[in-house]
């Protein structure tokens, strides 16, 4: 009896989605360095969204301040962040994704794992590509492994608009001598900490003791850091619909706040915007978080769990206003978030729940 055909993870990737997005609506655009950030305006305090490979090619990048972008790519257009035209330009795609009759986890705007059932991956692949362009006119890259590391890591390898194949047997072969920061879930920190332990490289990190990694990150985060190296992750793609664990709202001031009372006021009003977006999803709030970005630029963070999940608007903004009064009141702030975090639907007590890592 056949076994039938192998089953893959395809890691659909699409190219510089939002500057793509908005040369389709700009066509003079084409070919032209076009970054995407704030609200367009490179006097303004606001960070880059994205950058075409026009402006990439000079040293923009995505998270660059605007005005550094702009210094750096003098001739580019710069454009205001339109996310509901991002919106639905992603739900296209996905829909295009979901024609082929397989499974779709959507990982984002400009990105989904697809679960495939073929005996050439590489063929079904290009049908993915071809038909997303076809359907809206945006271009995409795949990755094809045996499990969501490797096909994930393997769009790096396709882009632009390319294919490629990463799976235990040329793991090593392709990956073992990159840098560790090579690997996806590994930033500047934590290759930081690696090399601080003689880990440079991602075949270092496969044969690093496992306890020593444990010791450094911890019995969970440990484990996973070892098994990366070896990229071993879960293979199972899950459409099961996202859902939010908290919301934030952020802002960067145009102007620094100097005093605790403008600090005050503009923490209860980030607050109360995140509480009423979780109040939109009828789920409790169990614990707040505040994010301060000091002039110039040091960041912190600070969190409270409140004394018993909450659905009152005062409870989770007078919780964000006691961790503003522990804020430094000699330095001027340039950045305020709240992050205010739900009890999950059909989950126990949250605080026995690993905190989400990540953004605020």
């Amino acid at each position: 009896m056949s076994a039938g055909p192998a089953h893959w993870v395809l890691h659909v990737d699409l190219d510089q989605f939002i500057a793509a997005v908005e040369v389709l609506r700009r066509p003079e655009l084409a070919g032209k360095p076009v970054i995407v950030g704030g609200r367009g305006d490179p006097t303004e305090r606001a960070v880059v969204s994205t950058a075409s490979y026009e402006a990439r090619r000079v040293g923009v990048g995505s998270g660059m301040p605007l005005r550094l972008a702009a210094r750096k790519a003098p001739d580019a257009v710069i454009l205001p962040v339109d996310a509901p035209a991002y919106t639905e330009a992603s739900e296209r795609v996905m829909e295009t994704l979901r024609g082929f009759g397989v499974v779709v986890e959507v990982l984002g705007w400009d990105e989904a794992f697809l679960g495939v059932q073929a005996d050439d991956p590489e063929e079904f692949a290009q049908r993915v590509r071809d038909a997303v362009l076809d359907e809206t006119s945006l271009h995409s890259s795949v990755g094809i492994g045996d499990n969501k590391v490797r096909a994930k890591i393997a769009t790096g390898f396709g882009k632009p608009r390319g294919v490629f194949r990463l799976t235990r047997e040329n793991w090593f072969e392709v990956m073992g001598d990159r840098p560790t920061i090579d690997l996806w879930g590994v930033g500047s920190k934590v290759s930081k900490r690696l090399a601080g332990h003689g880990i440079d490289t991602v075949r270092q990190l496969a044969g690093a003791d496992e306890a020593v990694l444990v010791g450094e990150f911890g019995p969970r985060m440990g484990v996973w850091y070892s098994q990366l190296g070896r990229g071993i992750g879960s293979a199972v793609v899950d459409d099961t619909p996202w859902i939010a664990r908290g919301h934030s709202r952020e802002t960067t001031y145009q102007r620094n706040l100097t005093t605790p009372d403008e600090v005050r006021d503009a923490v209860r009003e980030l607050a109360g915007q995140a509480f009423d977006d979780t109040a939109k999803e009828g789920r409790p709030v169990f614990r707040v978080t505040l994010k301060v970005r000091y002039a110039p630029f040091f960041t912190q963070t600070k969190a409270r769990k409140l004394a018993a999940p909450t659905s009152e608007r005062d409870d989770v903004v007078e919780a964000a206003v006691a961790l503003a009064a522990a804020l430094d009141p000699e330095r001027e702030v340039r950045l305020l978030g709240v992050r205010a975090e739900m009890v999950m639907p059909d989950e126990g007590d949250p605080v026995e729940r690993t905190p989400v890592r990540g953004r605020l």
